[in-house]
């Protein structure tokens, strides 16, 4: 079977193989690279290799080369003004982009530095540590990086910025290559993965036109992280290559932390996927800690780097190990016994550490006062309609397609590049060479466990490779997700590539293949392995080589010259430090431009933030001008920018248009034709943002228009009058 391979018996004679493994195939095709990391040193192993690497590196190049163009063709970034080039970091990618060039404009790195940890710009009326709420270590890095290394004559700050990006994705492909030639033990096989990545772009990554997303820089080290793990599972390494592994994993894991704010739930989905593993004992005792701790580590590493961030102890990840480690410790007979004795123990096992999981993470948060992550519950319990569904939090989510399921036309584009038939066939297989394995090691009697079996050399049962196991379970597991909320895709499309090159060019699956067909041989099995994948490389190419090479000459510009004005008029027609309200895409475009103080903005992992933004968008509800006003002044905004986008939007279907949720969450019925709950009621005023572009006195008296043109309207927030000092109509200046 695929993943099956045979232990020596305790007296040194080969355990009788399963019907798909003849004997001469079972030990046979040891790759080149393979034998150097066992020691041969032959030349044609050492050439073999090396051309191996080299073409990793060369696949790796060739992705960074292509996305960098697309991002200048579709832009023309080398040539608009600065201020579009700025406006292109669309939504967070904008607020994150912001903090590097605050870095780069500060006096020195300290007082840098010290601003970032003592931030009054970002949220207006309020003081906070940025290294601490948000990712952006990898914009304090690159800020420090560039001013220190002799590039500034001639490379601008921004292409440095996206030249990084742009190189991690080099990085992602290379460990997506390193992983299916570590599992199919041909680097061919990670050939056709980075092939694939690449065809595939649209579904495996969108970096060209979000450069700044924490899961662009996060994404390349988690795909790291699953190589360092694949390397630690092989079997055969020795103990330092072990530690070298545990090292790597721990870096890596660290990285992949650091750089984006889910990385706990990521995590949590790794934990799941160690502990089915062990319930299923293809880990030994040692493994499984190791791999926790490992999380833990890392976890806790970016805990002390983020100020003490109380968000990472009240994960659910850190909760779950703490209770899957303290409960297994505690029952120590849990792999005795037959196989009906045994799954009574494991699922006794699994309630159990569930209750201590949800205790441990009840308490934490409850010692912590911890709230910023509730949105994501909030949406969790919506979206499996668990929870209410006027939530306003959970409603900007649910509303977004990103955070939908996965649609299937996502599925008819990986079948057209001959991805998801080979995948597909290749899960199937294996899950199914899994569920066999699983069961054969739950049936073993007493003293039968994986830490006995390696310790006693037991071959009496069939082993499911470690490596390949992880790998199957990592791309189901995060496949769920991805089908679950489509935003998840990418985490599972990119892996996607590995899984299915490993089952095109792995030895097992055409050993059982050829079997099957009754025409197997040592020399059948490595044509049918080297030719398959260099087969499939020349049809993606004959079908995709003109696509790429039209897609690639269309060439477009940057165009939103009303951002652009607003952008102008505020950088000069406004005081440096006044304070701006609107929605939190577009503050953070303005944060980045002008450098203006903000009232909320797209990093929405805060309480305080989240409920702060639902105020301000109180403009695009039907709300008074009075009430408007006082929100508004409490947040100490002096200027709030109106978007016509938003008062009439069309984008999204009835109920989940903004305007819509502001009025579910204030009891109100909604615009247009259509049926409301019946305990909507009609509000009693005009919505806001439609009403004060009539300038009648009422809202005048509190707002004097300052900007307009076809796409934005701003307004002065004027400060309350006090009784007998100004008439009515005198203006309010600041």
């Amino acid at each position: 079977m695929t993943a099956l391979r045979q232990r020596k018996g305790s007296k040194g004679k080969e355990a009788p193989l399963g019907p798909e493994l003849q004997p001469q195939q079972a030990n046979c095709c040891p790759e080149h690279h393979s034998k150097i990391l066992y020691g041969d040193w032959s030349w044609g192993s050492i050439i073999w290799t090396s051309v191996g690497w080299s073409v990793s590196v060369g696949l790796g190049l060739l992705c960074c080369i292509y996305m960098a163009t697309l991002h200048e063709n579709d832009l023309w970034f080398s040539n608009i003004k600065e201020v579009e080039r700025e406006i292109s970091f669309r939504t967070e990618c904008g607020l994150y982009y912001s903090y590097y060039k605050q870095m780069l404009q500060a006096p020195s790195i300290h007082e840098g530095l010290s601003d970032l940890i003592h931030d009054n710009l970002t949220e207006s009326k309020r003081t906070i540590n940025l290294l601490q709420r948000m990712n952006i270590y990898q914009e304090v890095f690159l800020s420090v990086l560039y001013r220190l290394l002799p590039i500034q004559l001639f490379l601008e700050p921004v292409y440095f910025y996206i030249y990084t990006v742009f190189s991690l994705q080099a990085v992602y492909v290379i460990a997506l290559y390193l992983t299916a030639w570590l599992l199919s033990g041909s680097w061919l096989a990670g050939a056709l993965a980075g092939v694939w990545y690449i065809l595939n772009r649209v579904d495996t990554t969108r970096v060209e036109f979000t450069i700044s997303l924490r899961e662009n820089w996060s994404l390349p080290f988690l795909a790291l992280q699953v190589t360092a793990i694949t390397c630690y599972l092989r079997p055969h390494l020795s103990p330092l290559q072990q530690k070298v592994m545990v090292w790597l994993m721990y870096v890596t894991t660290f990285c992949f932390c650091l750089t984006w704010q889910f990385n706990q739930f990521i995590l949590l989905v790794q934990a799941l996927i160690v502990y089915t593993m062990d319930c299923m004992d293809l880990l030994t005792t040692t493994q499984v800690t190791t791999l926790y701790l490992v999380q833990v580590s890392g976890l806790l590493s970016v805990w002390l780097l983020q100020f003490c961030n109380s968000m990472i102890l009240g994960s659910l990840v850190l909760s779950f190990i703490v209770a899957a480690l303290f409960i297994r410790h505690c029952q120590s007979d849990l792999k005795t016994g037959r196989l009906l004795v045994r799954l009574g123990k494991l699922l006794l096992h699994t309630v159990l550490v569930l209750l201590l999981t949800i205790t441990i993470n009840y308490l934490a948060k409850k010692a912590l006062q911890l709230r910023s992550d509730e949105h994501i519950f909030k949406f969790i319990k919506s979206k499996f309609a668990l929870g209410p569904t006027r939530d306003f939090d959970a409603s900007l989510y649910l509303c977004e397609d990103a955070f939908g399921t996965l649609p299937l036309d996502t599925l008819e584009r990986l079948a057209g590049t001959l991805l998801l038939y080979p995948y597909i066939f290749t899960s199937l297989l294996l899950a199914g060479a899994l569920a066999t394995a699983a069961l054969q090691n739950l049936s073993r009697p007493v003293g039968g466990s994986s830490d006995e079996r390696e310790r006693k050399g037991d071959g009496r049962v069939v082993a499911f490779r470690q490596d390949v196991a992880y790998n199957l379970l990592h791309s189901l597991f995060y496949g769920l997700l991805a089908f679950s909320t489509m935003r998840m895709k990418y985490i599972w499309t990119g892996h996607m590539c590995a899984v299915a090159a490993y089952g095109v060019c792995g030895v097992e699956l055409w050993t059982l293949v050829l079997n099957t067909l009754r025409s197997n041989s040592k020399v059948l099995l490595k044509l049918v392995r080297y030719a398959v994948p260099l087969v499939m490389i020349g049809c993606l190419y004959y079908k995709f080589w003109p696509k790429l090479m039209e897609e690639l000459s269309e060439l477009r510009e940057f165009y939103d010259p009303d951002t652009v004005e607003l952008m102008t008029w505020i950088s000069t027609k406004t005081p440096k430090r006044a304070v701006f309200a609107g929605s939190m895409q577009l503050l953070a475009g303005i944060k980045l431009c002008t450098g203006r103080v903000l009232t909320n903005h797209p990093h929405y992992e805060d309480s305080e933030l989240r409920e702060r933004t639902r105020q301000v968008y109180q403009v695009y509800a039907r709300r008074s001008p009075e009430e408007v006003h006082d929100i508004l002044r409490a947040v100490g905004a002096e200027y709030v920018v109106l978007e016509n986008s938003i008062c009439y939007e069309r984008r999204h279907r009835r109920g989940c248009r903004l305007r819509d949720l502001l009025d579910l969450a204030n009891g109100h019925i909604m615009d247009g034709p259509g049926d409301n709950d019946p305990d909507l009621i009609p509000a009693s005023v005009t919505r806001f943002c439609e009403a004060i572009k009539t300038d009648s006195p009422a809202y005048a008296a509190l707002f004097t228009r300052t900007f307009q043109n076809k796409t934005f309207h701003v307004y002065r927030v004027k400060k309350k009058r006090k009784k007998g000092t100004k008439s009515p109509t005198e203006p309010d200046l600041i």
